[in-house]
């Protein structure tokens, strides 16, 4: 090997390692691993940045920001308001709930669209009164599945699609994947509906539990004495103290008025009621160290978190929002957004006691205690998904189908070779934003820029791997060891390795690696790549094994009540099935 190519094969290693070992965010990992290449000279300076301009990264980018219009105008409720039922069996939910977001995933990015439908699932199972665990799982597979029939449904191919454009001239077209794509999400949507969600075990917990049930008691009012050296002070002044015996000080109580949030600069008089949310320990704790008194029970019955002014509300944390790797008062969410972080869930498990000191991890449930008329902005600059409607689905019917044909049209074009894909996206966005569907200040808060930073890192690595000959050497290394094997076989193989890395590391990285030693193979043994390539394209795709190979599956991680060894009961097999029925599919229709 090359001195370039040591380099390369150990930053690559050490990337991996890194995603393995998830201690630090994927983006930063790729980013300095991008940065180390530049500065070791394996990679050259004015090529440093070029995977941030590349199609792939836009068109990612571009796909969030369509998703997000599509959403806004309507158009995606307005499908499963008619046809989400929770009077149906639990079968015929799961199978009707998984062909919708097998259909959206195809012309959207599937972790848009399981973010759409998840709230939809866990409304259905409450109403239902059934563990939503049973259901989500079904849904996150089904959305995955569903993203591999087109070019836009999952990154995977649209890496893939460019990656062939830079070696071979010409990219895959927007319905190139469908035929394969379609016999194993078919497939595996019909393993799902039918066997695998009898293989989940039962959850834990019951996730489509009532959020309130068991709320009210931590909401308690004290009142400030006659006499009490707090008279005078700033009721801010006493945030700290709070804070540290596990208080949070919700708003004041003057004459029987509420003061909710906007109490903080208010001086507190006797009489004063502080309105707070502890757990009894720590409320007694509290009102010992500031010397305060109990409230009546009169106004005690008065206060209820579900009282005027204020919502209580369910997020679930992805990789990406603000509060994943932190804890509510490192982000300042008391004193920025008035905000209460009342409850954790993960995987089940209640979390009640230091919450607000508890690190927050992605999957997990947040119950938040908001004012009421900021429940959507508190959302939004958490970068949490909801897990109830939010009202923002509806709009004028006119726009649900001018939004639909935007994107249909834009669609149209791409795929007829008129316009070039990310210029036919980039029209859609513009689309939108001139027709008052989606508003311009929205627009980069729907982009995931975690996976823009990855791809543009990661990119230019992979150009590098295959520029050096290092992808040569790790095709020579499979096809040695395929030697004299039927071509069905090493695409088997290949297929088989392709998908054990995306069951452990991010699909984006599994691909820009793979995809070139696909080309690389198909080179040395004289055959047409593009077999190859939807061989990797497939199996980058279907992470089925571990809440980590995909985002889909990490989002349903805390909602469903999961535990890391529950994914591959349904997913062992699923795989299994989608290299079964893939092979002689892309044999069919991608001859050798």
């Amino acid at each position: 090997m090359t001195t370039d190519q040591i380099i390369l094969f150990s930053l690559f290693g050490a990337v991996f390692v890194f995603l393995l070992w998830g201690r630090f965010r994927y983006d930063l990992v790729a980013f300095s691993a991008l940065l180390i290449g530049v500065v070791a000279g394996v990679i050259p300076t004015k090529e440093a940045f070029s995977g941030f301009g590349h199609p792939a990264t836009l068109v990612v980018a571009l796909v969030l920001v369509v998703s997000a219009g599509l959403v806004r105008s309507g158009a995606v409720f307005l499908i499963t308001r008619t046809l989400v039922d929770a009077s149906r069996s639990l079968g015929g939910h799961i199978a009707l709930m998984g062909a919708i977001g097998g259909v959206l995933s195809g012309f959207m990015n599937n972790v848009a669209a399981l973010a759409l439908l998840m709230p939809v699932d866990i409304q259905t199972a409450r109403k239902a009164k059934r563990p939503v665990g049973l259901s989500l799982m079904p849904l996150s597979f089904a959305t995955i599945l569903g993203g591999m029939i087109t070019l836009i449904g999952t990154p995977p191919n649209i890496i893939i699609a460019t990656i062939r454009e830079d070696s071979l001239g010409e990219p895959f077209a927007m319905f190139d994947f469908a035929p394969v794509g379609l016999v194993a999400a078919l497939a595996g949507l019909l393993f799902v509906a039918l066997i695998g969600w009898r293989l989940i075990p039962q959850p834990k917990g019951n996730a489509a539990s009532d959020p309130m049930a068991d709320i009210a008691q931590y909401i308690a009012e004290l009142t400030v004495p006659e006499g009490s050296k707090l008279i005078g002070q700033r009721l801010s002044e006493l945030y700290e103290t709070a804070d540290k015996n596990d208080v949070a000080i919700l708003g004041l109580v003057r004459g029987g008025k509420r003061r909710y949030g906007t109490a903080g600069s208010t001086k507190l008089e006797a009489d004063d009621a502080l309105v707070l949310e502890a757990a009894p320990d720590a409320l007694d704790e509290f009102r010992a160290a500031l010397s305060l008194d109990f409230a009546d029970a009169k106004r005690q019955e008065a206060l209820r978190a579900d009282g005027e002014g204020l919502s209580v509300i369910e997020v679930v944390v992805t990789e990406e929002s603000r509060i994943a790797g932190k804890t509510a008062m490192a982000i300042g969410l008391g004193w920025r957004r008035r905000t209460v972080l009342m409850g954790i869930a993960r995987q089940g498990r209640k979390i009640k006691s230091q919450i607000r000191k508890t690190e927050v991890r992605a999957g997990d449930i947040l119950l938040l205690l908001v004012p009421s008329e900021q429940s959507n902005e508190v959302v939004d600059w958490l970068g949490c998904l909801p897990l109830a409607e939010r009202g923002l689905a509806v709009t004028e019917e006119k726009k649900v189908w001018l939004a639909i044909g935007l994107f249909a049209a834009a669609v149209a074009a791409a795929s007829f070779g008129l316009v070039y894909l990310p210029v036919a996206l980039g029209l859609v966005v513009v689309g939108f934003v001139l027709f008052k569907i989606l508003p311009i200040s929205e627009i980069y808060n729907h982009i995931s820029w975690p996976v823009v930073v990855l791809l543009g890192s990661m990119i230019p690595l992979g150009a590098a791997l295959e520029t050096s000959g290092g992808t040569e050497l790790i095709a020579g290394w499979l096809i040695g060891l395929t030697a004299g094997m039927a071509p069905w076989a090493i695409l088997t193989i290949l297929m088989i390795v392709t998908m054990t890395l995306s069951d452990v590391l991010n699909n984006t990285a599994t691909t820009i690696v793979a995809a070139p030693i696909a080309i690389q193979m198909a080179t040395t043994l004289g055959v047409s790549p593009d077999p190859f390539l939807m061989a990797v394209a497939v199996a980058a795709s279907c992470a089925f094994l571990t809440p980590i190979g995909h985002k889909n599956n990490t989002l349903i991680l805390g909602p469903g009540g999961y535990s890391f060894g529950d994914y591959w009961r349904m997913g062992l097999p699923l795989e299994i099935i989608i290299v079964v029925v893939s092979i002689p599919a892309i044999l069919v229709f991608w001859p050798l």
